[in-house]
This record gives C-alpha cells, structure tokens and sequence, in this order.
C-alpha cells in the first residue's frame, strides 16, 4: 500500500462481492451497506466469490483508489465465513497477510486491538487532553 498510516482501520466486506465493479459502485457499498464514511482514509476489502480476486478500496486525500489482485494459484480467504454482520474489522498487518494469500486470515484474531487516543486517555488521565 502507498502512504497508508498505522492508525488506519480496514473493513472487510462480508459478502461475496462482483469484481466488476469499480470506484463508484463499491463506494455505494461503503457508504450504503458499511454505513461508513469514505473519505475517513479507512480502508475496504471486497472479495469475489471464487475468491481468486480481491480489491481494496481508499481514499488516500486526493481521490479515491482501488488496489486489485488476481491470485493465480489458491483462494483468499472468505470474510463471510468469519461473521454475520455486513463488515469484519481488520488490522493493516492482517490485510497484508491477506492480500499474501494467508489461509489463517479472519479464521482467529492475529493481533491486539489498534489503540486509539481515546483509550489512552482513559488508562492514563493524568496526560491531559
């Protein structure tokens, strides 16, 4: 990935999702389905049904990309075997393992939880705002 923070999230949609739709179709589903907001620089994962295919969906300040990838031997694995709702969580470490075509990837949870200020605020008052 280019120029992506630590702090940022991941969401992986939990359906099988057409990997013929591009930009605006799978921002339709960001904002319609995840009830996320796009520009929040957040990253999306969709997975084809065959699971040979895979896009990440962002916004990196400027406009909106998407990164694609077409394994040729394997599957990915499939976010909607992991859980009911319509969006799974993930840490950007996860989505490398991911998008490397590891099979332990939304099986188990494979790293703590990303800390947000607001969590340190709370372990730790004394710091301040």
């Amino acid at each position: 990935m280019i120029g992506v923070a630590r702090g940022v999230s991941v969401f992986a949609y939990a359906e099988a999702c057409d990997m013929r739709k591009s930009f605006d179709t799978l921002a339709a589903l960001v904002t319609e389905e995840l009830k996320r907001d796009l520009l929040s620089g957040d990253l999306y994962l969709f997975v084809g049904k065959d699971r040979k295919r895979a896009k990440v969906l962002y916004f990196d300040g400027t406009g909106l990309c998407v990164y694609a990838k077409r394994l040729e031997k394997g599957r990915f694995a499939a976010p909607w075997k992991r859980g009911r709702s319509h969006k799974i969580e993930m840490t950007l470490s996860e989505l490398a393992l991911f998008v490397e075509g590891s099979e332990e990837v939304l099986r188990r949870e494979l790293s703590p939880p990303l800390m947000r200020a607001v969590d340190l605020r709370s372990k730790f008052p004394e710091a301040g705002p």
